[in-house]
C-alpha cells in the first residue's frame, strides 16, 4: 500500500466524476432553451444510475475472474471482497479506491451516447437503455480490454478507454440516431446551440477532469502519470488548432464552438494512447485528430443520420483514430508493460489495435440496435411530436431552465 498512489487515485476518481456535470453543461448549452433540463439529466442522473448497477454486478462483471475471454464472474456482487485491502499484490491502492475509479468511467460512458439521442427520447427510455447498455455492453468490454479477456489476451493496447468509453459509445450513438430518425426541429433548421458560453465552461471542465481520466489510469502517483499529463495536454491543443484550421478552411471562419470540440476531439484521440505514446507523438495524434473529427462532423449530413450532438464524429471517428495511432507510435521506451508500434518496428501491433476496432464498433452497435428494439416492445422510446414541440423539459419533468420576464 502506497499512501501518495491512493491520494493521487482519490483525487483522479474525483476528477472524472466532475467529467459528468461538465458534460452536462457541454451538451446542455448546445441543445435548445426547451430542451436544456432534460439534457443535463441525461448526464447528471447516470451518476446514480450507473453507480448503483457497477455496485450491485457491473463491477464484479469487469473486473471478476475470466469465464470465457468474455465477462467476469459474480466474485465482486454487491461489492464483496471489495475493501480496503489492496486488490493483488501488485496493487498499491485500496480496492475499494480501484473500484471507485473505474466507476466514474462507467457513469461517463454512456452519458456521452445521449448526445446522439438528445431533445427527441422519452426519460424512461433513456434511464432503461442507460442500464441494459452498460450491463450488456460496457461492462463486458472493460472485462474484455482491462479485465483480462480476450482482447487484453490478444495484447490490444487502450491506456484510458478508446474502445471501452469513446468507440463503444460513438458506435451506440449510431445506433440511437438510426433508430430514433432526425429530430422535428432539423426539418426546419432550428438546431442552433441556445448557450455557448455554457457549452464552453462545459469543455473547460472535460478538459480539466480529463487529466485524472487519463493519468490516473496509471494507477500511481508515478513517471507515467506526468508521461499521460503531458500527452494529454498537448493532443488536446494540437487538436483544437486542427479543427480550426480545416473549419476556416472548410465554412470561412473559425468558430468557438470550433474550438470546444477540436479540444474534446484531441481528448478522445489520446486517450487510448496516453500511456504507450511521448508527447511529441501526442501532438500528432492530436492534430489529426482534430481534421478527421472535423471531417467525421460534416460527413454526417451526407449520411442522412441525426447524432445531435456529434457523438459519432467526435467519440466515435476520434477514438477510432486514436487506437489506429496507439498501433503506430506505443513505444516500450514509455511504457514496459504495452507494446512497440508500428514505427518502433512492430506492424503486428497495428493490426492488433484494428481488431479491436472493428470487435468494438460491431459488438456496441449491434448490442445497441437489439436494446432498443426490446424497449421498444414495451414502451415508445421516442417522445411525441407534441412533446417534441413543446420541449422535453416541460413534457418530461414539469421545469422551465430560465425564467423570462
Amino acid at each position: 500500500m502506497n499512501a501518495a498512489d491512493t491520494g493521487f487515485m482519490i483525487i483522479s476518481s474525483a476528477l472524472v466524476m466532475l467529467m459528468v456535470p461538465g458534460l452536462a453543461l457541454f451538451y446542455g448549452g448546445l441543445v435548445q432553451r426547451r430542451n436544456v433540463l432534460s439534457s443535463t439529466m441525461h448526464s447528471f442522473v447516470l451518476l446514480g444510475i450507473a453507480s448503483v448497477v457497477w455496485a450491485v454486478i457491473g463491477y464484479s462483471i469487469a473486473f471478476g475472474d475470466d469465464i470465457g475471454g468474455l465477462v467476469g464472474n459474480l466474485k465482486y456482487a454487491l461489492l464483496s471482497g471489495v475493501g480496503m485491502e489492496v486488490k493483488t499484490d501488485a496493487d498499491t491502492i485500496p480496492h475499494v479506491v480501484f473500484m471507485v475509479f473505474q466507476c466514474m468511467f462507467a457513469c461517463l460512458t454512456p452519458a456521452l451516447i445521449s448526445g446522439a439521442y438528445a431533445e427527441r427520447i422519452r426519460f424512461k427510455s433513456m434511464a432503461l437503455f442507460s442500464l441494459l447498455w452498460l450491463l450488456i455492453v460496457y461492462c463486458p468490454l472493460a472485462h474484455w480490454v482491462w479485465g483480462g479477456g480476450w482482447l487484453a489476451g490478444l495484447g490490444a493496447l487502450d491506456f484510458a478507454g478508446g474502445a471501452v468509453v469513446h468507440m463503444s459509445s460513438g458506435a451506440a450513438a449510431l445506433a440511437c440516431a438510426h433508430v430514433l430518425g432526425p429530430r422535428m426541429a432539423l426539418a426546419h433548421g432550428d438546431t442552433a446551440p441556445h448557450n455557448l458560453p455554457l457549452t464552453v465552461l462545459g469543455a473547460g471542465l472535460l478538459w480539466f477532469g480529463w487529466f485524472g481520466f487519463n493519468a490516473g489510469s496509471a494507477l500511481a502517483a508515478s513517471p507515467l502519470a506526468g508521461n499521460a499529463l503531458a500527452t494529454t495536454q498537448m493532443a488536446t491543443a494540437a487538436a483544437m488548432l486542427g479543427w480550426l484550421l480545416v473549419e476556416s478552411r472548410h465554412s470561412g471562419k473559425p468558430t468557438t464552438l470550433g474550438a470546444a470540440s477540436g479540444a474534446l476531439a484531441g481528448l478522445v484521440a489520446i486517450t487510448p494512447a496516453a500511456g504507450f505514446v511521448t508527447p511529441q507523438a501526442a501532438l500528432f495524434i492530436g492534430f489529426i485528430g482534430g481534421v478527421v473529427c472535423y471531417g467525421g462532423v460534416v460527413l454526417k449530413r451526407k449520411l442522412g443520420y441525426d447524432d445531435a450532438l456529434d457523438v459519432v464524429g467526435i467519440h466515435g471517428v476520434g477514438g477510432t483514430w486514436g487506437a489506429l495511432a496507439t498501433g503506430l507510435f506505443a513505444s516500450l521506451a514509455v511504457n514496459p508493460a504495452g507494446a512497440d508500434g508500428l514505427f518502433q518496428g512492430n506492424p503486428g501491433q497495428l493490426g492488433v489495435q484494428a481488431v479491436s476496432v472493428a470487435a468494438t464498433w460491431i459488438f456496441s452497435y449491434g448490442a445497441s440496435r437489439v436494446i432498443l428494439a426490446a424497449i421498444g416492445v414495451v414502451s415508445p422510446v421516442r417522445a411525441s411530436e407534441d412533446e417534441e414541440a413543446l420541449g422535453l423539459d416541460i413534457t418530461g419533468h414539469n421545469e422551465n431552465a430560465y425564467r423570462l420576464y
